[in-house]
């Protein structure tokens, strides 16, 4: 949580921390001011005190609305630096992050620098910022290491609040999309439209976008609507022009963030319209089996690793092939049970690969479940995914509820 950044800063014995980039769609600063209209800024918190954010002038309400301590960066003469700097734009930024750094009582030490900026550019900065202030070292992390994803990982109320509100947009949406489904007839086996022409996959995701913009949410990472062979290809969102065809499996992901790029939902559903073929309902049976499993199993303080495991030890009883025994397979169960879930939609606590002792079913956290099986040869695949918080007393909750089932019924 925001509150756990002292204690981590101090264990990872990093002074200060600086956020950079606009506050929307960018995690770490939305992070830190709880979005609003910032195109650039930064924010600084020195080790135990409270951070405070240097804004354009022309956004000083939004600035304000943050509850932030803030400081204008017009107090920093741009003139008078670059002609300190020699005409250098990327050393008279660093001489200025010189100055903000003093003001909050950073003249060397150990820093770590998060948000969003050119890279090119970046580099270049802290580059110089570095070269003007010797004393002070740079920071470098990787996602297994980050203290501000580390930070993120737990989540308080207000947090848990906003993820739920998106739970319940995404559910509606994709009850919106079963219905429309449902009403359609179907002819040759093919949705059709009123007019004889089939829908389409792109159809489908024109109407997702459109209904969560309507319900104030946005889809900045697109949707996953593919069927028959691209649902054996687990991230394959679906090719636009492929037609609805009754009895095929259709692998539904969807992860909308709150509008400004907010903390996001992660929701999964296999399909089949009209009817379910027997290779299709087995795969779907198992993949059933298995999530039922370990969502019961789940436990507070428990390595997510441990629930990856666990999967592929259920889906190898089961006969298949699975990621634990071959690293490269592209069949069967090929990827992680899961992963933590908020202002990213892909963020610690890990349960692959990458996973440490850290990634652990914390209070606080939200993880998504996500088993799946991927016979794209076969023409099919399957994966059933929910979002789950682990609460303060430990008993796991999904966020929002939508049924299992894998039959879509067409009334046409």
């Amino acid at each position: 949580m925001k509150s756990d950044l002292d204690r981590l800063m101090q264990e990872k014995n990093i002074d200060a921390i600086v956020v950079t980039g606009p506050a929307q769609h960018n995690p770490a600063m939305y992070y830190m001011t709880g979005g609003g209209h910032l195109t650039s800024a930064d924010c600084i918190k020195a080790r135990g005190n409270d951070a405070v954010l240097f804004y354009n002038p022309m956004e000083r309400d939004e600035a304000a609305a943050t509850g932030l301590r803030t400081k204008n960066l017009n107090d920093y003469n741009r003139v008078q630096l670059l002609k300190q700097a020699g005409g250098d734009v990327s050393g008279a930024l660093a001489l200025r992050y010189q100055q903000m750094l003093d003001e909050v009582g950073i003249a060397g030490g150990r820093i770590a620098i998060y948000g969003k900026m050119d890279i090119g550019a970046g580099y270049a900065v802290f580059a110089a910022l570095q070269k003007a202030m010797p004393d002070l070292e740079i920071v470098p992390e990787t996602e297994r290491d980050s203290l501000m994803l580390q930070a993120m990982a737990t989540k308080d109320e207000t947090e848990i609040a906003h993820i739920r509100q998106m739970g319940q947009i995404t559910t509606e949406v994709v009850g919106r999309v079963a219905e429309f489904l449902t009403l359609q007839k179907a002819k040759n086996n093919i949705l059709t439209q009123p007019n004889g022409q089939p829908w389409t996959i792109g159809d489908v995701k024109r109407r997702i976008n459109l209904w969560l913009a309507e319900l104030g949410a946005e889809n900045p990472e697109g949707t996953i609507f593919a069927i028959g062979h691209d649902a054996g290809v687990p991230h394959s969102t679906g090719k636009a022009s492929d037609l609805l065809r009754l009895g095929q499996s259709i692998v539904f992901d969807i992860f909308p963030c709150q509008a400004g790029g907010g903390y996001y939902y992660d929701f999964t559903r296999t399909w089949c319209l009209g009817y379910a073929p027997d290779a299709v309902q087995a795969l779907y049976d198992d993949v059933f089996a298995v999530y039922q499993q370990v969502m019961g199993e789940l436990k507070v303080n428990t390595p997510f690793s441990h629930y990856q495991e666990r999967t592929c030890e259920l889906f190898e009883a089961r006969k298949h092939p699975t990621i634990c025994l071959n690293s490269n397979l592209q069949e069967g169960y090929v990827h992680s049970l899961g992963h933590g879930l908020g202002l990213h939609v892909h963020e610690r606590p890990w349960s692959g690969s990458t996973a440490t002792k850290e990634d652990i079913f914390a209070p606080g956290v939200v993880v998504t479940i996500e088993p799946g099986l991927y016979y794209p040869e076969k023409g099919m695949g399957c994966r059933l995914e929910d979002t789950v918080w682990v609460p303060p007393d430990g008993e796991m909750e999904i966020l929002a509820d939508f049924p299992l089932d894998l039959v879509i019924p067409i009334k046409g």
